[in-house]
């Protein structure tokens, strides 16, 4: 008797253990199947979201530019944008949210396409001599020309930053913080290095701007140039000939001719 019940529990044992490991099992597969749909979901819903943003930032860069911070309507941007105003409001919040939202993409552009002013900056701080100064102006005025000019995402934003230079509004501070003065002052840092003059010496402020709003008159006034360079457009032939040029500008300073 106690060796048949040994016998009927163990055989229990043998039938109820797999039938609990497949129910266990399979309540695991419904799980990791529910989360990996989840994630799908999620990952789907931010691409989309972050493409919807994208929209209408490039929206509201062209209607920015067009028109004035003022003159700008959040309805023609959502019309262009193809979304509703609700959607745009959820995104940016207000017009002057959106607007700020421009130039900080912007800058977060300029930031992820050029290393050169932060490479130039140690380099000063190690107490670099004039000519490792004058290479590293070259970099930094190449980086600036490429963003600025050699571009294709520039087109999207040449009006609104000619604009904010122009007739500044709510963005001018942000655009002149984390783009016009950095890059401003180094140049002007670089320039004084290779006269071997103090970083804050007038002279090489006056120089750097120059050097810089060279650069300008082939993007706010693109037009302009192209026509006077009978251009139709500015690819890599075009901006390698404007480099040519400032490359030659820098070369020049601190040297007297003979």
């Amino acid at each position: 008797m106690i060796e048949f019940e040994c016998k009927r529990k163990i055989s229990l044992g043998r039938v109820e253990g797999p039938t609990q490991d497949k129910k266990h099992m399979s309540k695991t597969v419904q799980t990791k199947t529910k989360t990996a749909k989840v994630r799908v979901a999620a990952n789907g819903g931010y691409q989309k979201g972050e493409e919807t943003r994208e929209r209408i930032l490039n929206a509201a860069l062209k209607e920015f530019g067009e028109a004035s911070f003022l003159a700008a309507t959040t309805r023609h941007i959502a019309e262009a944008a193809s979304v509703s105003l609700p959607t745009l409001q959820y995104y940016f919040g207000s017009k002057e949210g959106m607007y700020l939202a421009c130039a900080e993409a912007i800058v977060a552009q300029y930031r992820s396409n050029t290393t050169a002013a932060a490479e130039a900056a140690e380099a000063l701080r190690m107490g670099c001599e004039a000519e490792t100064a004058r290479a590293h102006l070259k970099a930094v005025i190449g980086a600036l020309a490429g963003f600025l000019v050699g571009s294709r995402k520039a087109a999207r934003w040449t009006h609104f930053v000619a604009r904010e230079l122009r007739d500044p509004g709510p963005a001018f501070e942000i655009l002149y913080a984390n783009l016009w003065r950095p890059g401003v002052e180094i140049t002007a840092r670089l320039i004084a290095r290779i006269l071997g003059k103090l970083e804050n010496d007038p002279a090489a402020r006056i120089q750097a701007l120059l050097l810089i709003s060279s650069l300008l008159v082939f993007q706010s006034g693109r037009s302009m140039s192209l026509r006077v360079m009978q251009w139709t457009t500015i690819g890599h032939k075009e901006l390698a000939m404007v480099l040519s040029c400032l490359n030659a500008q820098i070369d020049a300073i601190g040297r007297v001719s003979s």
